[in-house]
């Protein structure tokens, strides 16, 4: 199983950005999947997540600001950030829930797409 990450990139303070999350591999189901950030010297955290049931937690820093969303059809979460600041800065990380088999579940991580606001 393979998580790719896209749609990273350079904006300015108050821009937008849209993050692409793709899972591909030997699936059986895509169970809840999430998106995590890590700035410079700062440990890694999660900033929202989606089960597949529709349930959806955000982080309170991204409350209002960020939007994540599935297509189950396509193996894909996206990432939706608004208003976006300098202090959004990070390497943000697709990391899904998934089963191989019925009774055979992993967490798999991307290797991560680079987020850069400027003032």
């Amino acid at each position: 199983v393979q998580l790719v990450e896209s749609g990273g990139g350079l904006v300015q303070a108050g821009g937008s950005l849209t993050l692409s999350c793709v899972a591909s591999g030997n699936i059986y189901k895509v169970n809840t999947m999430r998106w995590y950030r890590q700035a410079p010297g700062k440990q890694r955290e999660v900033v929202a997540g989606l089960t597949t049931g529709g349930t959806v937690h955000y982080t309170y820093f991204v409350k209002g600001r960020f939007t994540i969303s599935r297509d189950d059809a396509k193996n894909r979460v996206y990432l939706q950030m608004n208003s976006l600041k300098p202090e959004n800065t990070a390497v943000y990380y697709c990391n899904t829930d998934i089963q191989v088999s019925p009774s055979n579940e992993n967490d798999y991580w991307g290797q991560g797409t680079q987020v850069t606001v400027s003032s």
